[in-house]
């Protein structure tokens, strides 16, 4: 069975199209500036030679059906008809309350989707997008939705209400939703292979750190909490977003800066985080190069950022009731040796026993972090949504023969 998968954000696309029989990425790539002046398709072939395509594309559909074009194109293709795809498989980031799984997509599925816009105003509408593109343009193919909010749904009431007037939750649906969570169930579950450990009989600490980052504690194979909340902005110090913050502060900020909801908005989300307090760059490489200057503003930047993960690594083991596995995955979490061996220290009365010299320098491969006799195993899992996604749909489709 060949999967395309399709990840539609607001101005851009990635792709992967899968052969799941062999387990080959027949084609990956994105697209970039949808809608904007400028757009383009760039994507890497089996060769490894890496390919730009400028193009004109005013809204995803037209961003689609280029992607489509190309992959059946006789100089870039990578296979000879648009029939080849069986099925395509489609990241949603918000679910709510109404998915707990992945589903194949009909008209109720698409009509709860679109419920859901009032709570991922900017997430949900392209998403949507790039199911109708696909029902016009390659009709009659199965499309299945893969939500990331689906793996917290198994967070018990206490982990996801707010202290609020209980009449939010039941008229509006504000709780914690959490994200990341194809991420989340993907290294969990790869973890546990990888370590030859039984996935329903481990506690484990997923650490998805990006430029939008997330701590999941998973208690025999299902989410319990997690970091992330009503919108991802909840949690952790991000790249603009600013993680957690007394909400009389905000309060207090709004009425000083004379802001509106937007305003405030745009403050946590695209202002803050790590560009905001280092007022230098959202990138962690830009900051960890300034650490290594001695600039004092990274090196606060960068003692907030690891210091946050920590705590929440600290509080997800307490509520656990310990914890076996704590698994760094992201750009960051797969690439970042600094932030790992900040995050480890000082843990050992949890049982980690951190190995510094199997952690430095290592990038974006699977391993072990932890030493031979540590009680919690700490690994770096690459992500592969992507992977996960196509597994689902596979898993979904087949079902219906």
């Amino acid at each position: 069975m060949k999967i395309l998968v399709l990840n539609c954000g607001s101005s851009s696309l990635k792709y992967k199209l899968i052969d799941m029989e062999n387990k080959t990425e027949m084609a990956q790539g994105g697209v970039e500036k949808i809608g904007l002046e400028g757009s383009f398709l760039k994507f890497t072939k089996p060769n490894g030679e890496k390919v730009v395509l400028n193009h004109d594309m005013p809204e995803h559909q037209s961003a689609i059906e280029f992607v489509l074009d190309v992959l059946a194109s006789p100089e870039h293709g990578a296979v000879k008809s648009l029939d080849e795809i069986d099925a395509v498989g489609h990241r949603v980031v918000h679910g709510g309350e109404k998915f707990s799984e992945s589903v194949l997509i009909t008209d109720e599925v698409m009509n709860k989707i679109v419920e859901c816009i009032e709570v991922a105003p900017l997430h949900n509408p392209p998403n949507i997008a790039g199911i109708k593109a696909i029902e016009e343009l390659i009709p009659g193919k199965p499309q299945v939705a893969v939500f990331d909010t689906a793996f917290h749904q198994s967070m018990p009431a206490e982990a996801y209400m707010y202290a609020l007037p209980y009449r939010l939750y039941k008229d509006y649906g504000v709780r914690r939703y959490g994200f990341h969570g194809t991420s989340h169930r993907y290294v969990s579950q790869r973890a546990c292979d990888f370590l030859g450990v039984k996935y329903e009989d481990q506690k484990i600490i997923s650490c998805h750190i990006g430029n939008g980052a997330s701590v999941t504690a998973i208690k025999n194979g299902k989410s319990v909490d997690t970091s992330m909340g009503f919108t991802p902005t909840e949690g952790l110090v991000m790249g603009t977003r600013s993680g957690d913050v007394d909400p009389g502060a905000l309060a207090f900020i709004m009425e000083k800066e004379g802001l509106d909801a937007k305003g405030l908005s745009d403050l946590v989300n695209k202002k803050s985080g790590v560009f905001g307090v280092s007022e230098i760059s959202s990138d962690m490489r830009d900051i960890e190069n300034g650490v290594n200057n001695g600039d004092p503003r990274c090196i606060l930047t960068m003692n907030m950022y690891d210091y946050r993960i920590k705590k929440y690594v600290g509080a997800y083991a307490a509520a656990m009731g310990g914890v076996d596995i704590i698994i760094f995955t992201g750009g960051a979490g797969e690439n970042q040796c600094t932030t790992r061996k900040a995050v480890c220290e000082g843990l050992e009365f949890m049982g980690v026993e951190f190995d510094a010299d199997k952690n430095k320098g290592l990038r974006g491969k699977e391993a072990v972090l932890s030493k031979p006799g540590s009680r919690v195993k700490v690994v770096v899992i690459p992500t592969d949504e992507e992977t996960m996604i196509a597994s689902d749909t596979e898993n979904i489709v087949s079902a219906l023969k």
